[in-house]
């Protein structure tokens, strides 16, 4: 993508009735300089950049305010959400942002007295729950803890770790675990 801050810069400074001259002595850079920027014949360095911002009194999103790139955005309604089963428990899939930085998301449902995970190994990452409805017992490492509707938490998930329901009422979490773990075979 070609940027044009030098047309930018123009416009501002001619708007402003001011001289190269003096916007140069304003930003502390040569009048060759904002010349050159100006007729897109050098692209100036962030800090030359900022200097003409606030030689301009201007707020640097205004040079670039057209470079906005489109992010992808994936929908996924609920008819057409993945799920599986998994030690008792039914993951249903929201969202699976794939790579290192990624993502990945369910809606876990467990009746009472089921249980999930691995008391014997963790895996790299990090993981957050987020109880919707019910009693959730999460054990991470050797250490337990009781969350209720409402509660959440969160964890490096490089610890063994296990999530139960004790109770008889079935218990439904939101559960984000990054960077993706699963996939449609590694399930």
């Amino acid at each position: 993508m070609e940027y044009h801050f030098g047309e930018k810069l123009r416009a501002v400074r001619e708007r402003q009735k001011l001289t190269l001259r003096e916007v140069a002595a304003r930003a502390g850079v040569s009048e060759s300089l904002v010349s050159q920027i100006e007729r897109e014949r050098v692209s100036p360095a962030i800090d030359t950049l900022l200097a003409l911002v606030d030689a301009l009194d201007l707020d640097p999103e205004y040079f670039f305010a057209g470079y906005r790139r489109e992010r992808p955005v994936r929908l996924l309604r609920r008819e057409e959400r993945s799920s599986f089963t998994r030690n008792g428990a039914l993951y249903e899939r929201f969202a699976q942002l794939e790579g290192n930085q990624g993502i990945e998301a369910y809606l876990i449902t467990l009746k009472g007295g089921e249980a999930t995970g691995s008391r014997e190994y963790g895996h790299r990452g990090w993981e957050l729950g987020i109880v919707q409805e019910g009693r959730a017992e999460l054990t991470v490492g050797k250490r337990s803890y009781t969350l209720g509707a409402g509660d959440s938490v969160s964890f490096k998930s490089d610890s063994p770790h296990t999530l139960s329901n004790p109770g008889r009422k079935t218990l439904r979490m939101v559960w984000v675990i990054t960077p993706p773990r699963w996939d449609g075979e590694n399930r």
